[in-house]
């Protein structure tokens, strides 16, 4: 017999029950760590997004001041953001070039985002020549950031552990609610640098709070003690306490009120402080993502050799007579009964005994995973719900996307209905809106 006919020969043996169930713990290590490749990716992403806000932020003032204040400032900031986009290009390179794991809608978005960091030198050249408006130059940032954080939303959405999941969406709706502040402390800094109240901008900044809050909800929802303690911390800084005092004034501005230009300063300064606060809760949660994930790995690559163990005693020690078969053959046990096999309990500390307990303790595994992935996932799908109603309001109405909100959101209160609810109504069409 030739070598070719040994090689055909070898690759039709079927596979046994032990290859699977090793196959299967080793696509669940291969998967972890890409989920670990994917979680460094959010965490540069995440700062791209920090640096982008800031960035922003201090262009609003440049150019509300006429080019008169904080050029230095931008230009730091501006400097910051390219060291963080070229880390950034290097790790979209590297997931491009993972095409056997690729999610189509996690490529497509990767080459939405290089389109926008391409962008990024002609849009500073226009902010330094000041041949933008204070709202041109917030929307043109804001459609690069959006692109960012939909990334880390499509790798929450793609994620298969629910720890994991957990954490990537209490990051999501906490790096979302960030983006709304960053996108408050530049709309703020437009209307105090001007030197009076711009009727649209005050409707986009009474937006702005108000969506940024439900972000907020939803990530401590999902967020860790320790985290929901910083948070409270936060909220009594006296930065937060300058910041509500400042909303209020805006608040209370009748459009076309002339504003203090002296309070741009104090206004970037609290809006900033709270930002970078938040910005350490993300950065721990990013840590904690990453550990995670390294500590899933390990304890993935303990269970296998455990497996392999396991399965390797098993054919060396054969039992004299086979439960599994038994089972299958006993006139006296009903169907139902003969297809389930005794375990170990859940809470049992002890190492399957058998094949029929290991291939147990997986399915168990996996439906728990399929249960706490459940809850992490509905806050997306619930989000994706509100963000289709308030695009058909759009479109039906002719409405911009805060005063689509407000009619969703004011439906809702009517109603006396949760918000996703009154949105799944709306796309349904069983009731007039």
């Amino acid at each position: 017999m030739n070598p070719q006919s040994d090689t055909t020969i070898h690759d039709t043996v079927p596979l046994s029950v032990s290859d699977i169930v090793l196959l299967a713990k080793r696509l669940e290590i291969d998967e972890l760590k890409r989920l670990q490749s994917r979680a460094h990716l959010v965490g540069v992403i995440s700062h791209m997004v920090h640096a982008l806000q800031a960035e922003r932020g201090a262009s609003s003032i440049y150019i509300a001041s006429r080019g008169t204040r904080f050029e230095a400032t931008r230009l730091k900031l501006v400097g910051e953001s390219e060291s963080v986009q070229h880390l950034l290009r290097d790790l979209i390179l590297e997931e491009s070039r993972n095409a056997a794991s690729a999610n189509a809608r996690i490529v497509a978005l990767l080459a939405w985002v290089l389109l926008g960091l391409d962008a990024l030198s002609d849009l500073r050249a226009r902010i330094t020549s000041l041949r933008l408006s204070g709202s041109e130059s917030v929307a043109a940032f804001s459609r690069i950031i959006a692109g960012l954080i939909a990334l880390i939303f499509e790798v929450a959405d793609a994620s298969v552990d629910p720890d994991i999941s957990r954490l990537l969406v209490s990051l999501f709706n906490l790096v979302e609610g960030k983006e709304l502040a960053g996108q408050e402390r530049a709309v703020g800094a437009l209307h105090f640098g001007s030197g009076h109240c711009d009727g649209p901008l005050k409707e986009r900044l009474l937006y702005l709070i108000d969506a940024q809050a439900r972000s907020f909800e939803v990530f401590l929802q999902f967020a860790d003690a320790p985290l929901c303690r910083k948070w409270a911390d936060i909220e009594n800084e006296d930065y937060t306490a300058k910041l509500l005092q400042l909303r209020g004034l805006l608040r209370a501005a009748p459009p076309g009120t002339k504003l203090d230009p002296a309070l741009s300063d104090p206004w970037f300064a609290c809006c900033s402080s709270r930002i970078t606060a938040i910005w350490s809760i993300q950065r721990d949660l990013v840590a904690a993502l990453q550990q995670h994930c390294a500590t899933l790995i390990v304890k993935a690559e303990e269970a296998l050799l455990d497996s392999e163990g396991l399965l390797r005693s098993l054919r060396e020690a054969q039992p004299a007579r086979a439960d599994a078969v038994d089972r299958f053959f006993d006139p006296q046990l009903a169907i139902e009964q003969s297809l389930s096999f005794a375990a170990a309990s859940p809470e049992s500390s002890q190492q399957p005994r058998s094949l029929i307990e290991l291939l147990q303790a997986q399915s168990r595994h996996l439906a728990d995973v399929e249960a706490e992935l459940a809850s992490a996932k509905r806050a997306l799908a619930e989000r994706k719900v509100i963000e289709r109603a308030k695009g058909m309001i759009m479109a039906r109405f002719g409405l911009s996307e805060d005063e689509a909100y407000t009619q969703l959101r004011k439906a809702s209160m009517d109603r006396n209905t949760r918000l996703v609810d009154m949105a799944e109504v709306l796309l349904a069409k069983t009731a007039p809106f």
